[in-house]
């Protein structure tokens, strides 16, 4: 794959898209964690989903400019790559909470990073190929 600007632009705008998925994420983590107070990986599932599923609709319109007539299967692959992200991103963020012990918040702000290159790469060659 040759590296060009098209592809440049599509990351960047994939990342402009991820930054504003990191403060749906965040939100909706903390206020299920901290407001419903249920268990933080599962605040943290539920945070990532809503996140996954409005970059979605942003990443098909903005980013990738999708006119793929099959919304529902582009939404589904979309979740499908997302849910292969959750389990990167929960797998991360265990690791630097548990192991490295880091404060939740920062190393889920960690594991978001590890994520983004996944799902920027799966979401590029695969959804939106």
């Amino acid at each position: 794959m040759v590296i060009d600007k098209v592809f440049i632009y599509k990351f960047l705008k994939f990342g402009i898209v991820g930054g504003s998925g990191v403060i749906v994420d965040f939100f909706f983590t903390w206020l299920f964690k901290e407001k419903v107070k249920i268990q933080k990986y599962l605040a943290n599932a539920i945070g990532f989903t809503i996140a996954a599923s409005t970059n979605w609709v942003f990443n098909r319109v903005w980013t990738f400019h999708s006119q793929n007539p099959e919304m529902l299967r582009e939404y589904s692959e979309f979740l499908i790559i997302s849910l292969i992200g959750l389990g990167i991103n929960s797998a991360v963020l265990w690791f630097l909470t548990e192991r490295i012990k880091l404060n939740f918040y920062v190393a889920k702000l960690g594991a978001i990073g590890v994520t983004t290159i996944w799902n920027f790469f799966a979401n590029y060659l695969y959804t939106f190929a």
